[in-house]
């Protein structure tokens, strides 16, 4: 039984490796499939580069935009502050609570814009990884059609 286990297990092994061997030496045919493959894949990177810039400088506009939305946001409640202590100098509580209400409001407006930016800076730092990653497969696909086309060359001399 414990014979036979690892004469199966050696024979499986010995399948596996056969199975995973690379194109033959010299095989013309198969090279330039797998140039015209890194070639497709270069080019499926490239526009999965070009997505991802979109992608990035879409988030960067909106981060922005919501960086003014803060600053506007902190200008009412600051003009609303002066309001209300005007009023409650002059001794009109009724308008100073509703300056109040205005402030609060404007709170609860520059909590939700931070919240946007914060989100919108996640956006950006991730699709800044994904533009790594992208080129880094490009450059990877690069290098392999200048290694394909190196086999070709030594294929068709060779012959």
């Amino acid at each position: 039984m414990r014979r036979s286990l690892l004469s199966l297990t050696f024979v499986s092994l010995a399948s596996m490796l056969t199975l995973a061997q690379a194109p033959a030496t010299g095989d013309i045919p198969a090279d330039r499939q797998d140039l015209r493959q890194d070639r497709r894949d270069v080019r499926q990177d490239q526009r999965d580069i070009n997505h991802d810039k979109r992608d990035l400088n879409h988030d960067r506009a909106d981060r922005n935009q919501d960086q003014r939305d803060i600053n506007h946001d902190k200008r009412d409640i600051n003009r609303d502050r002066v309001v209300r202590n005007q009023d409650l100098k002059n001794g009109n509580t009724a308008a100073a609570r509703t300056e109040q209400r205005d402030i609060n409001h404007d709170k609860r407006d520059l909590n939700h814009d931070r919240a946007d930016r914060n989100h919108d800076q996640r956006d950006i730092n991730h699709d800044k990884r994904d533009l790594h990653h992208d080129r880094t497969d490009r450059n990877q696909d690069r290098r392999d059609i200048r290694h394909d086309k190196r086999d070709l060359h030594r294929d068709r001399k060779g012959k």
